[in-house]
């Protein structure tokens, strides 16, 4: 059994998120753009925080797919600011749309997300350690 961090304390939301997530290699696009999203929403927070809500920003952003939240409106956004499912800060929700973009456009540069992120650490210990 994989021994436990001390941060995932006692909660049941933290002791999943160490178990099953935390420290674990991810190819996922759309997981590594939900990680992005949530991560933004988490500066100056806990972790707890945003786990807690995690299932409401599933829910609002169109289960973190960037092809779907590339048509976020002005007024949709303003809609967000008033959901308590989410972290209502507004240059939180307003980065969103600002990464979309972008993960969309290094997408199109480089085939995936994925590939861009990872190919930094093709030849690095850190890579060859998860091959």
């Amino acid at each position: 059994m994989k021994k436990r961090c001390e941060w995932a304390g006692k909660y049941p939301l933290m002791m999943v998120y160490h178990d099953k997530e935390w420290g674990i290699l991810v190819h996922d696009c759309q997981l590594l753009f939900e990680f992005l999203i949530l991560e933004g929403a988490q500066a100056a927070l806990s972790w707890m925080s945003i786990l807690k809500k995690r299932e409401n920003y599933r829910k609002v952003f169109s289960e973190f797919n960037p092809a779907k939240l590339a048509y976020l409106t002005a007024d949709k956004i303003e809609k967000l600011l008033t959901n308590q499912g989410i972290v209502r800060n507004r240059l939180k929700v307003d980065s969103i749309y600002i990464k979309v973009k972008a993960f969309l456009k290094i997408k199109d540069e480089f085939e995936s997300f994925d590939k861009y992120i990872w190919q930094f650490l093709d030849d690095s210990p850190i890579q060859n350690k998860w091959k």
